[in-house]
C-alpha cells in the first residue's frame, strides 16, 4: 500500500476481533519495541519539533493566536511531519500507519495543536486522499501536504451529534448540473476559523440506482470564501482553548458541481472509514500526552518536599506514577499493536485500490474503537492522578496539570463518544458472529459445553509470565461466557440493551488491552530490554482481570434470576479463581524505576 519502514507486512494477518478467540504470540504483533531506525528517527524529529517549537508558543496558541498555529503547521510541513499519508506524486511522502501514529504521538505535548494538527493531517486530508477525483487530488493535496492551506472536517449539527446520518444541511443539484447549492449548519468544527478548505456532509438526492429519489449522505469539498458559506463566532471551551471550534452557516452556499467528493449518497462511507483512522489516532496522541503529564508529576515530585523528604518517596505517591506508567505502557501496546495489525493488512493492498484500503482498514473498526475508548479513558486518570500529585499547585494555571486536566476530556467525545463506540465494539463483533465472519459462536458452544462439564485440570504454562497467560485465558472465556448468556437472554433484541452492550465492551477492551501489555512485555524481556516491562503487564492484568470479572457479575445478574443465577455465579467464580497479584510491591518497583530515571522509561 505505502513505503513501509517497519516489518509489519510481514506479520501474520489477523481477522478483525479475532483477538478474542484466537491466541496471539509477541512475534505476531507490532509494539514500539519494533520500530525501525527511521521510524525513530521521525520520533526523535517531531519530539524535538514539540519540544522546542510548539510547547514554548503555548501562550499564544491558547491565546487563539491562529497565525501562530498556521506559522507551526507549516514549519512541521517543512520537516515533512505533515505529509506521510499523501502519496508522492501530490507532494506526500506515502509512508505507512505506524509512522503517521508516531507523529501523532510524538506531537502531542500541547493539547490544543495537537487537536488542529491531526484535524488537519488527518480527518482534514484524508477524505481526499481517499476519495478525491484526480483533478481534486491535484488542486489540493499539494497545498494541504506543504500547510498552505489548513484542512477541516464538517460532520456534526447541534441536533446530530452523534447520529451523523441525521444531518438536516441540505445540499441541491442545479437544473444545469453546473452548480450544488448547501443550506444548513454544522457544529463544532475544528480549525474553523481559520482553515482554508473543508469536508462538509450534506444530504443529497440520490439520482439513480435503489436509493433513486432519496436522500443520502453525501461529501462536498467547500474553500473559505465561497459565497454563502460563513464562519460563526469561536467556542468558549473547557479545554483544548487554543484550538478553533466555530460553527459553520452554509446560507445558499453554491459551489461548483466538481466539488462533489466520491459518489452521491455515499458520504456515510467516507464519514465512518474516516473516523476509524481518527480513532486510532486519538488514541497515539492520548498516549504522548499522558507520556508528557506523567513526566512532569515525576518531576514535580522528586523536587517538592513535605515533612522531610521528597514526596516522590511517599507510597501513595509512588502508586499514582505506577498507575500512570503502566498507562502509558498499555497504551503503547494497544496503540501500536491496532496500528501494526491495520499496516500488515495494507501491504496486500493495491495502493490504486480505494475500496480495498478502505475494507482493509474496516476490518479493524473494532480495534480501532476500543484504542479509542480505552486511551482517551487512561488519560483522564493519568491527569487526574498528576493534578493530584502536584496538589493546590495543580489547580493553578501557572503549573502544567491544571491544562492537561482540562485539554484531556475532549478525547472521550472525540471521533464518536466513548459511549456510541462501545455499542460498536459489541455490536461489530455480534453482527460478525450472527454473519459466520467470526466463529464465536462455535466458540461460546465450545465453552458452554466445557462448563457444563465441570472443573478441568488448570493448564501448566512456562515463563515469566505464565501466570498472566492462565489469567488472560479466563479473562477470554469469562467475556464469551457473558456475551453467550446476554446473547441467549435477549437474542436478536441485545442491541436495545445499552448496558449490557457497553459491559461486555468493557470486558472485551480490558481483554485486548491486558493480551496487548502481555505480548508486549514477552516481546521486551526476549530482546532483554526492560525487566519492568513484566512487571508492568503483571499489575495490569491483576487490574484487568477485576474489572472483567465486575462486568461480568453485571451482566449474570442482569440476565438471570433465580437458580440460573446461582448457577451462572458458581461458574463465573469458577472462571475468575486466581491468587491474588502483591500489586502493592510491584506498584513500588515500578514507581521507583520510574523517578530514578526522572520520566517514563523502559
Amino acid at each position: 500500500m505505502a513505503t513501509m519502514t517497519s516489518d509489519t507486512a510481514e506479520k501474520k494477518a489477523v481477522a478483525g476481533g479475532g483477538f478474542l478467540i484466537t491466541e496471539a504470540s509477541p512475534a505476531d504483533c507490532f509494539f514500539p519495541e519494533d520500530f525501525t531506525d527511521e521510524q525513530h528517527q521521525i520520533a526523535q524529529t517531531a519530539s524535538e519539533f514539540a519540544t522546542n517549537e510548539i510547547v514554548p508558543a503555548s501562550d499564544a496558541i491558547e491565546a487563539k493566536d491562529y497565525a501562530v498555529t498556521r506559522k507551526l503547521i507549516k514549519q512541521a510541513s517543512d520537516l515533512g511531519l505533515t505529509s506521510v499519508d499523501i502519496p508522492e506524486e501530490y507532494g506526500g511522502l506515502e509512508m505507512d500507519k505506524v509512522t503517521s501514529a508516531i507523529i501523532a504521538d510524538n506531537i502531542a505535548k500541547q493539547g490544543s495543536f495537537s487537536v488542529s494538527f491531526s484535524a488537519h493531517v488527518g480527518i482534514g486530508t484524508l477524505p481526499i486522499v481517499w476519495y478525491g477525483t484526480e483533478e481534486q487530488k491535484k488542486k489540493y493535496l499539494p497545498k494541504l501536504a506543504s500547510g498552505e492551506f489548513i484542512g477541516a472536517y464538517a460532520l456534526s449539527e447541534s441536533t446530530s451529534g452523534s447520529d451523523a446520518l441525521n444531518a438536516r444541511t441540505r445540499a441541491v443539484l442545479s437544473e444545469d448540473g453546473q452548480t450544488y447549492t448547501l443550506n444548513g449548519e454544522k457544529m463544532w468544527i475544528t480549525n474553523a476559523g481559520f482553515a482554508d478548505l473543508f469536508t462538509i456532509f450534506a444530504k443529497c438526492e440520490v439520482k439513480e440506482g435503489k436509493d433513486a429519489g432519496k436522500e443520502r449522505l453525501t461529501a462536498f469539498l467547500v474553500e473559505r470564501g465561497a459565497p454563502g458559506f460563513t464562519v460563526g463566532k469561536e467556542e468558549h471551551k473547557l479545554g483544548i482553548r487554543g484550538s478553533s471550534t466555530c460553527p459553520l452557516v452554509l446560507a445558499d452556499c453554491r459551489i461548483p458541481a466538481s466539488n462533489l467528493l466520491g459518489e452521491v449518497g455515499k458520504g456515510h462511507h467516507i464519514a465512518f472509514n474516516i473516523l476509524n483512522v481518527g480513532r486510532y489516532k486519538l488514541g497515539n496522541a492520548a498516549v504522548g500526552a499522558a507520556r508528557v503529564c506523567l513526566g512532569n508529576g515525576i518531576r514535580y515530585a522528586k523536587e517538592r518536599k513535605a515533612f522531610g523528604k521528597s514526596i516522590s518517596e511517599f507510597g501513595l505517591i509512588q502508586e499514582k506514577i505506577a498507575d500512570c506508567a503502566v498507562g502509558v505502557f498499555v497504551g503503547e501496546a494497544l496503540s501500536y499493536r491496532t496500528v501494526g495489525l491495520i499496516d500488515a493488512a495494507l501491504a496486500a493492498v493495491d495502493k490504486h485500490d480505494t475500496a480495498a484500503i478502505q475494507k482493509a482498514i474496516e476490518e479493524y473498526a473494532v480495534e480501532c474503537s476500543i484504542v479509542k475508548v480505552w486511551a482517551s479513558e487512561m488519560l483522564d486518570l493519568v491527569v487526574d492522578d498528576v493534578l493530584q500529585v502536584y496538589a493546590g499547585y495543580g489547580y493553578v494555571e501557572e503549573y502544567p496539570a491544571e491544562r492537561a486536566y482540562r485539554d484531556s476530556r475532549i478525547n472521550r467525545i472525540f471521533e464518536g463518544t466513548n459511549e456510541i463506540n462501545r455499542l460498536i465494539i459489541t455490536g461489530w463483533l455480534m453482527k460478525s458472529a450472527m454473519s459466520g465472519k467470526l466463529a464465536l459462536m462455535p466458540a461460546i458452544k465450545k465453552l458452554m459445553d466445557e462448563v457444563m462439564a465441570g472443573p478441568a485440570a488448570k493448564e501448566e504454562r512456562e515463563g515469566l509470565l505464565a501466570e498472566e497467560h492462565t489469567v488472560l485465558a479466563s479473562a477470554k472465556k469469562l467475556s464469551l461466557f457473558a456475551a453467550g448468556a446476554a446473547s441467549q437472554k435477549y437474542m436478536q433484541q441485545l442491541a436495545d440493551q445499552q448496558e449490557v452492550m457497553g459491559a461486555i465492551a468493557d470486558m472485551i477492551i480490558e481483554v485486548f488491552a491486558m493480551e496487548s501489555a502481555v505480548l508486549r512485555a514477552e516481546k521486551t524481556d526476549a530482546k532483554s530490554m526492560s525487566a519492568i516491562a513484566v512487571t508492568m503487564a503483571r499489575i495490569y492484568t491483576s487490574v484487568a482481570m477485576d474489572k472483567v470479572e465486575l462486568a461480568a457479575r453485571r451482566i449474570v445478574a442482569a440476565v438471570a434470576e433465580g437458580d440460573m443465577l446461582r448457577t451462572q455465579l458458581a461458574i463465573l467464580r469458577r472462571l475468575a479463581k486466581r491468587d491474588p497479584a502483591d500489586t502493592i510491591a510491584l506498584r513500588r518497583q515500578v514507581a521507583q524505576h520510574m523517578i530514578g530515571a526522572g520520566k517514563y522509561s523502559l
